[in-house]
């Protein structure tokens, strides 16, 4: 939950961190899923105990932040976009969305969230090398660990192969003008974006940042993932300054484009007044829906 501090501001640390109710912000191994999830929950708990992973996670939050005043790009990061990618998996999954990449390579359903998971954990290693371009870096950095990592989790050298390449190919189309052919890449595409939140931006902010990606960012309040009615996902972004429509229109929006799940997602921005009574809600101005 989101805490003001003594001088107004809001908390970035308490911004960062969520829970399961949170707008489906973390994934929760032990409850129930509408896909097979004990293979994914084995895969979460080998990369989050993984010493190289953590070390590249953190490393890779020099490039984008220190040196070139970019929101963060590190382990938090991280946390929110696979977490979110695996809740927005589990709601297209409940809303009948059939998955076309794993089970295209003739592997299992319960690979799919295994390609969401390791992709979304890799995605952005490529900054070790450099911000910009940094897909075409992740490429062969994620390519290395795979090699490692799925034996490990008892994959042989066919399936090994095959759930290798459709993590890769999720990787590449994260950030790119490459488009997705799968919807499992698609899901990584967004859940990237969604991970907008002020307090995401806070170190190049507290460094005197203004550039649009901070002060968008800075204007974003909460985002959260519900069922739809029409729709499988709905997707709602509490902002109380016009500017954190860059956010929702131009980030966000360009993601969901030919993810091939537009028609599966629909967004909708809440701008409110930041003002508002003492329990921190602020008064409606307006209701974009995209």
């Amino acid at each position: 939950m989101d805490s003001d501090s003594p001088d107004g501001t809001i908390d970035a640390e308490d911004l960062r961190e969520a829970d399961r109710g949170n707008g489906g912000r973390e994934y929760n191994p032990a409850a129930d899923h509408s896909f097979p999830d004990e293979r994914v929950n084995r895969v979460l708990e080998v990369v989050e105990d993984d010493e190289e992973i953590a070390a590249y996670l953190e490393a890779q939050n020099v490039n984008p932040v220190a040196r070139k005043g970019y929101n963060d790009h590190g382990t938090k990061h991280i946390d929110i976009v696979r977490n979110r990618a695996l809740c927005l998996y589990d709601l297209l999954k409940a809303g009948g969305v059939a998955f076309n990449g794993a089970t295209g390579q003739g592997l299992d359903e319960a690979d799919e969230a295994v390609v969401i998971a390791l992709a979304a954990t890799l995605h952005d290693i490529g900054h070790v090398v450099h911000r910009d371009e940094h897909p075409y870096y992740s490429i062969p950095l994620a390519a290395d660990l795979l090699d490692r990592l799925l034996p490990e989790l008892g994959y042989e050298i066919p399936e090994a192969v095959r759930l290798k390449g459709e993590v890769l190919h999720a990787i590449l189309c994260h950030h790119t003008e490459e488009d997705p052919l799968t919807l499992e890449a698609g899901v990584v595409r967004v859940a990237d974006a969604l991970d907008m939140e002020r307090g995401r931006s806070r170190i190049p902010y507290e460094k005197g940042g203004r550039g649009i990606d901070t002060i968008s960012s800075q204007a974003i309040k909460r985002v959260s993932l519900h069922d739809g009615d029409d729709r499988p996902v709905l997707v709602e972004i509490e902002m109380t300054d016009a500017a954190g429509v860059y956010q929702v229109d131009e980030l966000l929006k360009s993601k969901l484009e030919d993810s091939g799940l537009e028609g599966d997602i629909r967004i909708v921005a809440v701008h409110t007044d930041a003002g508002g009574d003492g329990d921190g809600e602020g008064t409606l101005i307006e209701r974009i829906e995209l």
